[in-house]
């Protein structure tokens, strides 16, 4: 079995176990989550790693999330295709690539301007041209691309930010960690209901790195 095949074998094994094993079962994420190649957003020293059910360190004191969070967040988007969707944590780029494979556009900011720099030749590399990545404060979100089909943010906030809650389009979700920055934060989605009006709804309990900026954490 070449390198190739055996990811294959394993990412598929990933899927089966720790996405569908799990009760997530809508078709673009499963299928999202089949596709992407994740041993191509780790580093080299952890590729045998890629699949397995938890974080891993990236450098710079981030990490990639387990593959299952990945999922229940893109998940909870609720997309379905076409959308224009904000990514705030870029990271590696590997849940950019994810809801890449769903959405027409992603837009993605990372603060590390090496892990920007980076995620952005991957994507690029993978074929992924669709995702633009910049690097930046997260917290104030992409106004001028604004509103967003979906927002996901890869880092605990203290509270929401208001920026990331006015460019989302009505109708649409916004799914953060909110809580203390060393413990375990509440997986939130917010979903807009009007220009005015916000439903908050708890998924989970998550530990996530702390979301800086400047309405985020200082």
């Amino acid at each position: 079995m070449n390198q190739y095949q055996d990811f294959a074998s394993r990412r598929a094994w990933m899927v089966e176990n720790q996405i569908l094993g799990r009760g997530i079962t809508a078709v673009p994420v499963v299928t999202a989550m089949s596709r992407v190649p994740r041993e191509k957003f780790v580093r080299p020293d952890l590729i045998d790693c890629a699949y397995d059910d938890g974080p891993l360190p990236i450098g710079f004191g981030q990490t990639i999330s387990q593959p299952y969070i990945v999922a229940l967040m893109v998940d909870a988007m609720d997309l379905t295709g076409g959308e224009v969707v904000l990514d705030i944590g870029t990271g590696s780029g590997y849940a950019a690539a994810v809801i890449a494979s769903i959405a027409a556009r992603v837009f993605s900011i990372e603060r590390v301007p090496e892990l920007a720099e980076s995620a952005a030749q991957i994507l690029a590399a993978e074929g992924y041209d669709h995702v633009v990545v910049r690097c930046g404060d997260g917290t104030l979100g992409w106004p001028e691309q604004a509103p967003f089909d979906g927002i996901c943010v890869a880092a605990g906030a203290p509270v929401v930010p208001e920026a990331l809650k006015q460019q989302l389009r009505v109708g649409c979700h916004l799914v953060i960690p909110v809580g203390s920055a060393h413990t375990v934060q509440s997986l939130r989605r917010i979903t807009r209901l009007s220009e005015t009006e916000f439903r908050d709804e708890s998924l989970c309990d998550v530990r996530f790195v702390p979301l800086l900026g400047e309405q985020g954490w200082s």
